[in-house]
């Protein structure tokens, strides 16, 4: 696969930092998603050089080049720039995997933090196009009317708090947590009966006292789950359930969400855009 735009994500910083290690096998420099095209296939594969494809990757998506499983390739959707697609798939495959995960379910109420994050952007429009309602946090106002405008049905400003706001609106059926530690509680707290709460990062701690008696009383659920360190045909399963169900959305009802894009040899000015805190939606790597 010839590479012309490669997704940056949040694990990059961490790799970089040493903080998660490419699993076995994997390129030893980071990069989860990327968007290009083909240049040779086995004789026996669906794909043909030429091809216009995104991939989900184990790591090695900032290069010029990367061999790649065909389980984890998908088309670039019409109309969409391959920089567009770069953007979309590790967040697509994370925001899927995790909703099915907690099971959710149209007419449920969603709530995600870090709404304008890369994940964040995507969550919103999947679980309004699965039928959820959706609540949203983002840090301040703007950034929080901008999720609004993605379809959020609430946005909340998390600096100003959202616990109370919240509880108010009869609380969540499904949280996706990219914070971690520093929300286990007030999640916990948020949480309808039978809720249950996903972590998928931990921006903000890995070690959090959880209140048993409040777990057991509504009967939830807390869960943690990766997509990296999943086993091949894991993966794939998750990249062939998103073909199923998000690519005949784009662009129409879930749309690429682009900040800024960088050439690759400026991978470091866009992990500072990212570290900023500054960013809404993704950054995409040009090559």
């Amino acid at each position: 696969m010839r590479i012309t735009a490669a997704g940056v994500n949040r694990a990059d910083i961490l790799q970089r930092q040493g903080r998660y290690p490419a699993p076995a096998g994997a390129p030893a420099w980071p990069g989860l998603e990327a968007a290009g095209v083909l240049e040779a296939t086995p004789a026996s594969s669906p794909w043909h050089p030429g091809d216009r494809v995104c991939a989900l990757l184990p790591g090695g998506g900032y290069a010029e080049r990367a061999v790649v499983d065909a389980s984890l390739l998908l088309p670039v959707p019409d109309g969409v720039f391959d920089v567009e697609a770069a953007s979309l798939v590790e967040a697509c495959c994370t925001v899927v995997s995790n909703l099915d995960a907690a099971g959710a379910r149209a007419g449920e109420t969603l709530l995600v933090h870090g709404g304008s994050g890369g994940v964040g952007t995507a969550a919103i429009q999947i679980a309004k196009a699965r039928g959820m309602r959706v609540i949203a946090t983002a840090g301040g106002a703007e950034r929080a009317a901008r999720c609004a405008a993605l379809g959020a049905d609430v946005a909340l400003d998390h600096r100003s708090g959202w616990q109370d706001e919240v509880a108010a609106l009869g609380g969540a059926d499904v949280i996706l947590d990219v914070v971690g530690a520093a929300y286990l509680g007030a999640n916990v707290a948020a949480l309808r009966t039978g809720g249950r709460l996903v972590v998928i990062g931990m921006q903000k701690g890995a070690r959090g006292e959880l209140d048993l008696g409040a777990l057991v009383a509504k009967r939830a659920t807390v869960m943690g789950t990766t997509l990296r360190a999943r086993p091949l045909v894991e993966r794939a399963a998750i990249v062939a359930r998103v073909h199923e169900e998000v690519w005949p959305l784009i662009p129409r009802r879930v749309r690429p969400v682009i900040h800024a894009t960088f050439p690759l040899a400026r991978a470091s000015d866009a992990h500072r855009a990212l570290e900023s805190g500054e960013v809404f939606g993704k950054v995409v790597l040009t090559v």
